[in-house]
């Protein structure tokens, strides 16, 4: 939602594009016929913290002429055979809500390339001041407490443990879940190293209950899934009217977003509550 909603609430014009079906990434081979002569950017998102095809975006980028603006609020950490992922692209955001791999409780960073990108950013998010006496653009009230600060450099201590324990969990969901027919979980894509911020797993027509189904039964037992994400964002009344948010016109996000159960994932999660969600998923 936010990365659509950011365009909108300052007049810009979201063109929604069609995703991989297998990543849920954008799909580099539909972004250039949503290109038209108002195009200046491309957004991407790295969904549950699993990289774009970074290259393939920036070649599309650099024959227009666009810039690259990365979501990267999911991801945090993840590496690619670039390094980084948010290295990548002219910005990336990150976001440091509380339900992120790394939290500030709120608030989020924005990596940028050079000095001078940054300084207009530093202008921007203390509404626009450079000095006491000069203002020079109408910037917003973007900067983070010392609270939520202190809170972020005392999880900096913490988060290699915490990956790495997120990293077990996931690799445990995955054995225990691997012959659960109708279950299908996403593969690796591309990250040398992956942060495990979400275990998203597809409940497929074999399965013998609905997605929705198997949510409340979890649920019912004091288990709680997420939907990520539904309803899509396309079901919103500020996005029905747009040619590039018809049903037809994306059949991959309809879909995944009929689909997809995102399943509990913190590093406090002990082996018993792992074998309880994987048992009744099993049925």
């Amino acid at each position: 939602v936010d990365t659509a909603q950011s365009l909108l609430c300052y007049g810009n014009k979201p063109v929604l594009v069609y995703v991989d079906p297998d990543t849920f990434n954008i799909d580099p081979a539909r972004i250039e016929a949503a290109i038209t002569p108002q195009t200046t950017a491309i957004m991407p998102v790295h969904v549950y913290g699993r990289p774009c095809n970074v290259e393939a975006i920036q070649k599309i980028a650099d024959n227009y002429n666009l810039r690259v603006i990365y979501d990267g609020a999911h991801a945090f950490g993840v590496q690619c055979h670039g390094g980084s992922v948010l290295s990548h692209g002219d910005l990336s955001m990150l976001s440091f809500h509380a339900t992120k791999v790394f939290n500030t409780f709120e608030g989020g960073a924005i990596i940028c390339p050079d000095a001078k990108t940054k300084q207009r950013i530093d202008h921007l998010k203390n509404f626009g001041f450079v000095d006491e006496v000069t203002v020079v653009a109408p910037g917003i009230n973007g900067k983070m407490s010392e609270v939520n600060a202190a809170f972020g450099l005392l999880q900096l201590k913490h988060i290699d443990i915490a990956l790495g324990r997120r990293k077990e969990i996931a690799k445990a969901y995955r054995e225990a879940l691997a012959s659960v027919k109708g279950i299908r979980v996403l593969t690796d894509d591309g990250e040398t190293v992956a942060n495990n911020a979400y275990f998203p797993i597809l409940v497929e027509p074999e399965y013998p209950l609905s997605r929705d189904a198997l949510y409340q039964r979890l649920k019912d037992y004091g288990i709680h899934g997420r939907r990520y994400f539904y309803p899509l964002i396309t079901d919103f009344p500020m996005y029905r009217g747009m040619p590039s948010a018809q049903r037809e016109n994306l059949p991959a996000a309809t879909a995944a977003a009929q689909k997809v159960l995102c399943l509990p994932i913190y590093p406090a999660l002990t082996q018993q509550e792992l074998q309880r969600i994987t048992q009744l998923i099993a049925l």
